[in-house]
């Protein structure tokens, strides 16, 4: 076996089988975010932030924060304890792909 099929034979024992993050299966599990949130990731709350267009990378990184501890929120705490890390997946992906536009009045 030649050094460069072995180099990529270890790569690949060692990258962990992940599914894609699926935006469907996120949307349907963001129904429970839909109070704060909104149906749509647009806050329905003053103190809840938009979720809708955001970075995807940035939301499972915020979840997974909140799932932790290290980001301590005391009703996010409780939500993300149970998700797992592909239901974080599926919903940083719900989120970013809703459109935002902005505009000037």
């Amino acid at each position: 076996m030649r050094v460069g099929h072995l180099a990529a034979l270890l790569l690949a024992a060692c990258v962990p089988c992940a599914q894609a993050a699926d935006p469907q299966a996120g949307r349907t599990r963001a129904q429970a975010c839909a109070v704060c949130h909104g149906p749509l990731g647009l806050s329905m709350v003053p103190n809840a932030p938009h979720l809708a267009g955001q970075p995807e990378i940035y939301l499972a990184e915020q979840l997974r924060n909140f799932r932790s501890g290290r980001r301590p929120h005391e009703v996010m705490g409780v939500i993300a304890k149970d998700l797992s890390d592909q239901e974080i997946e599926d919903l940083a992906a719900w989120f970013a792909s809703l459109r935002v536009e902005v505009r000037e009045r």
